[in-house]
């Protein structure tokens, strides 16, 4: 295998800009951060000077998340070639692999063959066991027995995006012990003798089929999943319905394939969704918010906002210009753990409660990828992926920590030489940081 060099350019480059640490303010909050850059085989971690302090190496490239146990070891999602089904471009990964601190590879899961395959990203729980986020299969005849319209489907099929959490149970295997399916929640108002039959606007808890009316495989291209532990739910991201969906953990599988069950009582169906009302007839595309959309997570106990819900709104493909902004939402979310639903109206709020732009908004644009988190100061740190820039802004927008990827690999596509999926930071005395 021949293997990419990499570069740490810690210079000017006349072709990018300067590269590596940029700014580095003492509001910014203190701790290391982690991140893989696309087509890498490295997971690197940085200081707050921009210095790489400890990397741990793959045979694979990511798809595309990785994340730092408490215990020291490396979660990380990786590439599986050869499923000629689902293919091998961008987001598709198809395996789960952990790494001692160490760099010693302690699983090697594959979640990959004709009906399933890993893509984008996946989830630690509290428990040990790992949600992974997959491309399920439905065939064109069983699209068009679910109410899809004929000429919007792919010749092989759709792709409805599945969850499964997988208990490891080997160096190589794992036991799938919960799973939910997009495809077992759908409504439809095309054809009233196929499936899933009945009015899209009485039913926001389903899903249209004939959302995203392209004939394209990947019907959802959903690109995070996030888990609340004090909730029990889940939150995933479908980039080509610009919106998010929440949904309940707390149910058995039988239950997550129907409409009851589970803390919520709702099953499997929606519980919360926000981004775009058109997608259950109760808005227009004037009241869309989001525009190909990332990673959708939850502001984590004890920090700003939480309970709230960040994203990065990538906005391409509007009209008024190429800038992104990364959005604060706060979900009308009721005592039982249910949302407040007004029947026939859009699901609340109206708008984000915070929102950063650059300023000019054209100074901050990513047209695909990209991430935010809430850190425990309340400043939020996001990713511009396309670019690799990663930065930290207070509330107020002041940026107090700017780093620029330095490692440079030939652009494929879309993806340019400097191009990160996401980055997290983890704070000083975090116990998984074994550094000595």
């Amino acid at each position: 295998m021949i293997r990419l060099v990499i570069f740490y350019l810690l210079a000017t480059s006349t072709i990018f800009g300067a590269r590596g640490l940029i700014v580095n303010e003492p509001e910014a909050f203190q701790g290391y951060t982690l991140y893989t850059p696309l087509r890498s085989t490295e997971t690197i971690l940085l200081n707050m000077e921009g210095k790489v302090v400890h990397q741990w190496t793959s045979e694979y490239w990511p798809s595309n998340s990785a994340y730092l146990l408490t215990n020291g070891n490396l979660l990380r999602s990786g590439k599986f070639r050869g499923n000629e089904m689902f293919g091998d471009r961008g987001p598709s990964g198809g395996r789960v692999q952990l790494f001692s601190w160490g760099g010693t590879l302690l699983w090697d899961y594959i979640y990959s063959n004709d009906s399933h395959h890993q893509h984008h990203d996946i989830e630690p729980l509290p428990n040990g066991n790992v949600l992974i986020l997959a491309w399920g299969r439905a065939t064109k005849e069983e699209a068009i027995a679910a109410g899809r319209k004929p000429d919007t489907i792919h010749e092989k099929g759709m792709f409805p995006d599945t969850v499964v959490e997988v208990k490891r149970t080997g160096r190589t295997t794992g036991e799938v012990v919960w799973h939910w399916s997009a495809w077992d929640h759908l409504i439809q108002d095309f054809d009233p003798s196929k499936e899933n039959y009945g009015k899209v606007a009485e039913h926001p808890e389903r899903l249209d089929v004939n959302l995203n009316p392209r004939p394209r495989s990947d019907w959802m291209h959903t690109n995070s999943i996030d888990y609340n532990p004090i909730l029990d739910q889940i939150i995933i991201n479908p980039r080509s319905f610009n919106e998010f969906l929440v949904i309940d953990h707390s149910t058995t599988t039988e239950e997550a394939k129907g409409s009851s069950g589970g803390r919520g009582g709702k099953g499997g169906d929606i519980l919360y969704r926000w981004g775009n009302p058109a997608n259950y007839r109760a808005g227009t595309r004037e009241d869309q918010q989001f525009f190909q959309q990332h990673d959708a997570r939850w502001i984590q106990a004890g920090q700003p906002g939480a309970g709230n819900i960040t994203i990065f709104n990538n906005q391409a493909g509007q009209s008024k210009g190429d800038y992104s902004s990364v959005d604060e939402i706060d979900p009308p979310l009721v005592r039982n753990g249910s949302y407040r639903i007004t029947k026939g109206k859009a699901f609340e709020p109206s708008k984000p409660i915070w929102t950063h732009v650059a300023s000019p908004p054209t100074d901050f644009y990513s047209s695909f990828i990209s991430g935010a988190e809430r850190l425990p100061n309340g400043n939020t740190l996001i990713c511009s992926g396309a670019e690799g820039i990663f930065f930290e802004v207070t509330p107020e927008g002041k940026t107090v920590w700017e780093y620029h990827n330095p490692v440079t690999l030939p652009p494929v596509g879309p993806e340019g030489p400097h191009s990160t999926f996401r980055v997290v930071r983890y704070r000083m005395g975090y116990p998984g940081v074994k550094l000595r």
